[in-house]
């Protein structure tokens, strides 16, 4: 039996290049350039050995490509945040991570949520450190918006493609970050009055 084969496109962003990953023009991974380990490695996790074809410009498959899934991540990146929105995915995973994974696209552009108000979300409040796992795990970043994802404190805690990228993302959403921490402590205290 011949590998999978994966088509890869390189974008170009304000956060350095994306590296998007499709099978038949579904995203399969969206990672960064000099994370190309994590992605090969969560991608062999999924499909064993696999082989990586880059996209020429012009070809009928960039063209299907462009419009589908390059049109809406430039458009994301120049403001228009719900461009992703519709951008079809399928990340693999286990039960459980597809069930955070899919909760992802449920927090609007410009809004957090704490890793424990995601697993009160999905059901299951004891399971925080699993959420945070999984969302360590995620391999679309920006459509599956794990960076919407912040400490129980407002820290911005960890992101696959680096803690700047992140904060890039949340603030080009339009989120004041010197704000997280004070609106995390607000609303400890106001559940805790209550």
């Amino acid at each position: 039996m011949s590998p999978k084969s994966l088509d890869l496109t390189k974008v170009a962003s304000p956060i350095g290049t994306i590296l998007l990953v499709t099978d038949a023009n579904v995203v399969v991974s969206l990672d960064y350039e000099g994370y190309e380990q994590r992605m090969m490695r969560l991608l062999a996790k999924r499909y064993g050995t696999f082989d990586l074809v880059e996209l020429q410009l012009g070809s009928a498959c960039y063209n299907l490509l462009e419009r589908d899934l390059l049109t809406p991540i430039r458009h994301y990146l120049a403001g228009d945040l719900t461009a992703i929105d519709p951008i079809p995915v399928n990340p693999g995973g286990t039960k459980f991570q597809t069930k955070v994974w899919q909760a992802l696209r449920s927090i609007p552009a410009g809004t957090v949520m704490s890793y424990g108000e995601l697993a009160r979300q999905l059901g299951n409040p004891a399971a925080v450190r699993a959420v945070g796992t999984t969302n360590g795990l995620n391999p679309i970043s920006i459509v599956l918006p794990c960076h919407r994802v912040i400490g129980a404190n407002g820290n911005l805690t960890g992101y696959a493609g680096g803690l700047d990228r992140k904060r890039w993302l949340l603030e080009h959403e339009g989120l004041d970050i010197t704000q997280l921490k004070q609106k995390s402590q607000e609303k400890q205290l106001s559940l805790f009055n209550n």
